[in-house]
């Protein structure tokens, strides 16, 4: 890194966190901080909700999972998270929106009661800061290995950026960080860009991956195939015979020649599992609601769907791609800086020689870093204020006292989040998978049951609180198996990929039988009324954003115009299935 490459990251990074400080001028109320006084346009929500979603972690660790486990992880944008958005967009978020709340915890409320409401808070601000201390880790081993940093060094450089990011953050809310998200989008898809096209001429191009891969051992190829079988080998050359009994009882076959336990998992269920996944981050995850309660109509807020798609599409190839290639070019994971599979992008990134270019790759990591450090600061500081803060504890404040609580927990939620990095050594993406199925699937079962759905109104807690019971007792099983051998669950309902469809499966059943018990219910006649316990400043601030509603209307487009977010949003869906299903399956 040279004294031009630095200029570049400077600049760009710099000039974009100026920009956004300039556009926090705007904010007056908290309808400003919170939803940008609703008046953002599709494109602009759109490009937010894409360079949200495409942060350093993906670019770090979910290559990093690609390294690994092949080209299936591209599912969970592909389909999950634009089947997600659809969903949202056209169901889910929908009628959030003609009721005005600020989050979707909110409705939860509405729907679910009180304590369900808190509960999606915190869950919420648990799933939320595990990415943003992925984040940190990735920044932390770009820093590292671009850059050649002492570990000191990068770790005191990546509190700094955070720091940074919740400086303007706390200043500027929605509107600047969506703002800001849209040129940070430019500079990471350039970055992304410069990395792909030098590993794709080091590795000859897509034919010379697949003979590189098949050189070092055939059954590699099968990385460049979605549908290919998940294979884990573990090693237990050292153990003793119970010690391998008892870990057989987590499934799996002992292969005496290799000393190992080999587990297979099917293609299909892991497929099902990233869609899940992807589903989940774009339902449940209120940085990407927040923004869609910020557009100007309802003919915005569906057609921001296509405009953060496409950038998906093609950036998730480019992106994630390069994890594989990297398989080719560095087979040998204890090879690689750290001895971690997530240290493959930034190994391939330090490997661009061209002066400038680097530049511009380490502006394009901290763009992606600090696109998400901000969108999660801010979504989760409203959540904390208006759902735990002015709902349970300070209740009869003015707009301006919970204006200011909604910028100081925005330093504390990021900084915070450091406290998750000690746990990233064993494969950032592999944590992550291990961990969102325990609380974030039965969240999103809540949201789909209740706008979906006629399910009894008790019945949303039961079910949250079942399936959170599955899930831990799933993610303890393990240890249980290995310490005391003793198997809690079938072999079935302890598969790590298996948990998603069946954590949702068991929220959803509980939520049904709570239901045929005690009734049916109507949802419209719990949905959007303002609730007797509510703090007075949250009764006025919802009022408020349904008086900003009301302006908006008769802006509606015709009909053929408001056909087309339906197609376009078509459009992408179909595309993210034909690409995994077809195409690469």
């Amino acid at each position: 890194m040279g004294g031009l490459d630095w200029s570049i990251v400077v600049v760009l990074n710099g000039g974009t966190i100026l920009y956004g400080l300039y556009l926090s001028r705007g904010v007056r109320s908290s309808a400003d901080w919170f939803l940008a006084g609703r008046q953002l346009p599709w494109w602009l929500i759109g490009l937010s909700m894409y360079a949200t979603a495409i942060d350093s972690s993906d670019l770090v660790a979910d290559s990093g999972g690609t390294y690994t486990m092949g080209l299936g992880v591209m599912v969970a944008n592909w389909v999950g998270v634009i089947g997600g958005w659809v969903l949202a967009g056209f169901f889910v978020f929908l009628p959030m929106y003609r009721i005005g709340v600020y989050t979707n915890a909110e409705y939860l409320e509405a729907r679910f009661g009180t304590t369900v409401r808190v509960l999606c808070a915190f869950v919420q601000v648990q799933y939320r800061t595990l990415v943003l201390a992925i984040i940190s880790t990735s920044v932390f081993l770009t820093l590292s290995i671009v850059c050649g940093w002492d570990s000191t060094t990068a770790w005191s450089v990546v509190v700094g950026i955070a720091i940074v990011a919740s400086i303007y953050t706390a200043f500027g809310g929605l509107r600047s960080v969506a703002i800001t998200d849209a040129l940070q989008f430019g500079i990471m898809s350039v970055a992304g860009l410069v990395i792909w096209f030098s590993v794709w001429g080091s590795v000859g191009g897509w034919e010379g991956t697949q003979q590189r891969l098949e050189a070092v051992n055939p059954k590699l190829v099968e990385l460049l195939h979605i549908g290919a079988d998940q294979i884990d080998i573990e090693d237990v050359s050292t153990l003793s015979e119970e010690v391998i009994e008892r870990k057989l009882l987590l499934g799996g076959s002992y292969d005496k020649s290799q000393d190992a336990i080999v587990r297979v998992t099917p293609g299909w269920l892991v497929a099902l599992a990233f869609a899940i996944i992807g589903v989940g981050y774009a339902v449940v995850n209120h940085t990407q609601a927040m923004r869609m309660f910020a557009a100007r109509n309802e003919w915005h807020l569906k057609m921001s769907i296509f405009a953060a798609s496409v950038p998906l599409l093609a950036m998730t190839f480019f992106n994630l791609s390069i994890g594989v290639m990297g398989r080719a070019l560095m087979p040998e994971q204890a090879d690689l800086p750290f001895g971690r599979q997530d240290s493959i992008y930034p190994l391939l990134a330090s490997q661009v020689a061209t002066v400038g270019l680097k530049g511009i790759v380490v502006a394009g990591m901290l763009a992606a870093a600090l696109s998400t450090y901000d969108s999660i600061g801010s979504s989760l500081s409203a959540l904390l204020t208006r759902d735990v803060y002015a709902r349970l504890l300070v209740r009869d404040r003015d707009d301006h006292h919970y204006l200011r609580v909604g910028q100081w927990l925005t330093p504390i939620i990021i900084l915070g989040s450091f406290a998750y990095v000690p746990f990233m050594d064993g494969g950032m993406l592999k944590f992550y998978v291990d961990i969102t199925s325990t609380f974030v699937m039965p969240l999103l079962t809540l949201f789909l049951m209740g706008t979906m759905t006629r399910v009894h109104r008790r019945s949303g807690l039961i079910g949250l609180m079942a399936g959170v019971l599955y899930g831990v007792v799933r993610m303890l099983s393990p240890m249980l198996a290995d310490s005391y051998g003793i198997a809690v669950l079938p072999v079935w309902l302890a598969n790590s990929w298996a948990a998603y469809p069946f954590s949702m499966a068991v929220s959803a059943g509980t939520m049904v039988i709570v239901s045929l018990f005690t009734g049916f219910s109507d949802r419209a006649t719990q949905v959007g009324q303002t609730h007797k316990e509510d703090s007075p400043w949250l009764r006025d601030s919802l009022q408020k954003v349904r008086e900003i509603n009301h302006g908006h209307e008769g802006e509606d487009k015709d009909g053929l115009s408001m056909r087309l977010p339906i197609a376009l949003a078509a459009i992408a869906i179909i595309t993210g299935c034909v690409l995994s299903f077809v195409i690469l399956w």
